[in-house]
């Protein structure tokens, strides 16, 4: 049921309805992103507040939530699926979703609450999607909404943030130590409880520390592995470009385009690691202390160039260059466990010691994905109730997950992130659209303080 839903109706919908509205808020913007690139960097390094979390603090929040198994597991998954070209399709989800990330962050700012008596501040899409509602009359309609938004989040935390990442460490340690899962998924779970059991300062400070380090480890390694066969570089772009385009995997009809497999499995994997557009990225985001909306919007469109553009592209050209050098192929036959796919990738051209330093990646880029969607899920649950009771037990159900993902297959888990994280996309694109007009304010109103018309 679940896979007759998002092959049919989910990852049909969402990539058309991605694009559409990435090129509506593009135009309503008058690409400013790509018209005043360096204004948009000078005020990014421009220092803020000192109190609270520092708007790089939250988009490392924000990051440890995207550099997980989608730059790694997500990107073989997507090149076993639909091929080459899907990777060029993460490319146009990316650039069409750099705005709608900016948009809702920016909506996210400007539509958050603030605790007076510890000075924090929380938001996200649930609270922009009810506002939006309750100012034209619709009170209860976005209270279900919104609340129907946050339990999806909630499912999804437990998936894509919970259980695929736990997997994707205890494949790896298994595959490469010979560790048994249950082992790697105790240990996991233990260490889990300990940091969300914090607040949203402390594993903020947890990613400002872990995310610079462990996305600048990956960038040298993928490095090294292009280097050593920067000779087939320049046929895994023309492979890319041949087969974005080749629709003999479409269903066919007229629609063929639109339900591509290559189309489908780089929108939804390309989704899956940025999470622009489906309002997931704002929660981070709303904690910033930050003087402007559209400044910390600012830092959402980083956030897609370093995950997307960045770290995705890497790891496919590594994993392209290793098949195409390759007189066997030998890596295709991993294409069941995307994850190893990728570890032989990097060790078929670096050697064995390159497996050690990748189930290392894994097991950071991972954890660090699990705290940042554990937090998505207990301000989610806190803005259903604030009992906290519930969020004790979120907690514990959570970490149980972890345990339980590091045992059995996450097809399941992948069926049901991509459902949820599609239904998601389609609210929070919808509401965007309905607020679009709040988006330009604040967006005319930056560059039209700093001199300069947007």
């Amino acid at each position: 049921m679940l896979e007759f839903l998002n092959d049919n109706l989910i990852s049909a919908i969402t990539p058309v309805l991605l694009i559409l509205a990435g090129l509506f808020f593009s135009f309503k913007l008058k690409f400013f992103y790509i018209r005043h690139p360096l204004k948009i960097i000078r005020s990014m390094l421009t220092r803020q507040k000192k109190d609270g979390i520092s708007p790089f603090r939250a988009v490392t929040l924000a990051l440890a939530g995207t550099l997980g198994v989608g730059n790694i597991a997500g990107v073989a998954s997507s090149i076993a699926i639909g091929g080459f070209g899907s990777v060029f399709w993460m490319w146009i989800s990316a650039l069409v979703a750099m705005v709608l990330k900016y948009a809702e962050i920016t909506l996210a700012i400007r539509h958050r609450r603030t605790d007076f008596s510890t000075g924090e501040h929380r938001g996200g899409a649930s609270y922009y999607i009810y506002d939006h509602f309750a100012e034209n009359g619709k009170k209860r309609f976005g209270k279900a909404l919104a609340i129907f938004f946050a339990l999806l989040c909630i499912v999804n935390a437990i998936t894509m943030g919970c259980v695929i990442q736990s997997n994707a460490i205890s494949t790896s340690f298994e595959g490469v130590m010979n560790i048994r899962p249950w082992i790697i998924g105790a240990v996991v779970a233990l260490l889990s409880v300990i940091v969300i059991s914090g607040n949203a300062k402390w594993i903020s400070s947890f990613s400002e520390m872990t995310v610079p380090i462990m996305t600048v480890g990956y960038i040298l390694l993928s490095a090294a592995v292009l280097a050593a066969r920067r000779e087939l570089i320049g046929d895994a772009f023309a492979a890319i470009f041949k087969d974005a385009f080749n629709l003999k995997s479409a269903a066919g009809g007229a629609v063929g385009f639109g339900i591509s497999k290559a189309l489908k499995a780089g929108t939804m994997r390309g989704l899956m690691s940025n999470e622009a557009g489906c309002g997931t990225a704002p929660t981070a985001h709303a904690a910033a202390d930050t003087d402007s909306p559209a400044k910390q919007g600012f830092w959402g469109i980083f956030e897609v160039f370093i995950d997307t553009i960045l770290l995705c592209t890497l790891t496919a050209l590594v994993i392209i260059v290793s098949i195409l050098g390759s007189s066997t192929q030998s890596i295709l036959s991993y294409s069941e466990n995307p994850m190893m796919m990728t570890i032989k990738a990097y060790s078929s051209v670096l050697g064995g010691w390159s497996e050690y330093f990748m189930a290392i990646s894994v097991l950071l880029f991972a954890f660090a994905t699990m705290i940042c969607w554990a937090h998505y899920g207990k301000e989610s649950i806190l803005y259903i109730t604030k009992n906290r009771a519930f969020t004790t037990a979120y907690i514990l159900i959570y970490c149980l997950f972890i345990f339980i993902g590091a045992l059995t297959a996450p097809k399941l888990a992948w069926l049901a992130a991509d459902l949820a994280l599609g239904i998601m996309t389609i609210i929070n694109l919808a509401v965007l659209f309905l607020m679009s007009d709040e988006v330009k304010c604040e967006t005319d109103k930056f560059f039209n303080q700093n001199g300069r018309k947007p």
